[in-house]
């Protein structure tokens, strides 16, 4: 299936501009490991192992919904709000940050149908910090109320890779690409749309790295 012209060409600006990690990303940053089963330039098919999130919700638009999220995030890993920290010094440990920062809609929405706006003020957000690959759910900081510890089990995901701002629509577009190029792969969507942002707002545009996410049912 052939892309549009317009989607072609972002992704391959896209693709040129993060043959290598940017400069100034923190290269020292934990990743989640994954391995690559499929290789086409801006698209991959991966496969990633289980790992621990922590994770926090909020309803609204999806860039509001992030700002939200991410500085509750930043208190539970840096120490700052944990309900054990005021008796047990352990307990204010920081915990090391990690990239990328994911980020879907939890509401019920259409898997093959990509989200083209964020304005609904019902929308619910879902925000995630990936744990470093030390812990265990039995080792983790307590979280406070409004943040929930997760293990995602491992899983097979398409993925498309684009430089510049993590905008919806960018989003967007990078989305109905990937779902084309999964079309013609004949592989399957076993799951709704994430997205990745590896970078801090520091990071020039072009040299940012962003994905989009797209779970693969299982054979």
């Amino acid at each position: 299936m052939q892309l549009t012209k317009g989607i072609a060409m972002g992704l391959a600006l896209a693709s040129a501009s993060l043959v290598a990690p940017p400069a100034m990303a923190a290269e020292e940053t934990e990743q989640p490991a994954y391995i690559v089963l499929v290789d086409e330039g801006a698209f991959e098919l991966r496969e990633y192992g289980a790992m621990l999130v922590a994770e926090v919700t909020h309803n609204g638009e999806r860039g509001r919904a992030l700002n939200a999220g991410f500085p509750r995030l930043a208190a539970y890993i840096f120490g700052r709000d944990r309900p054990g920290a005021a008796n047990d010094p352990a307990e204010r440990e920081a915990i090391a940050m990690t990239s990328p920062v994911l980020q879907d809609q939890r509401a019920e929405i259409a898997m093959t149908a990509p989200v083209l706006q964020d304005a609904a003020s019902d929308a619910q957000w879902r925000t995630r910090f990936i744990m470093p690959a030390k812990y265990t759910l039995a080792t983790l900081p307590q979280p406070p109320a409004d943040v929930a510890l997760v293990e995602m089990p491992a899983r097979r995901v398409a993925a498309v890779r684009f430089a510049g701002f993590s905008s919806t629509s960018n989003l967007a577009t990078a989305e109905v690409a990937l779902r084309e190029w999964m079309a013609a792969q004949g592989l399957e969507p076993g799951g709704a749309a994430e997205f990745a942002f590896y970078d801090s707002p520091m990071v020039p545009p072009p040299l940012r790295r962003n994905e989009v996410l797209i779970p693969v049912k299982g054979e």
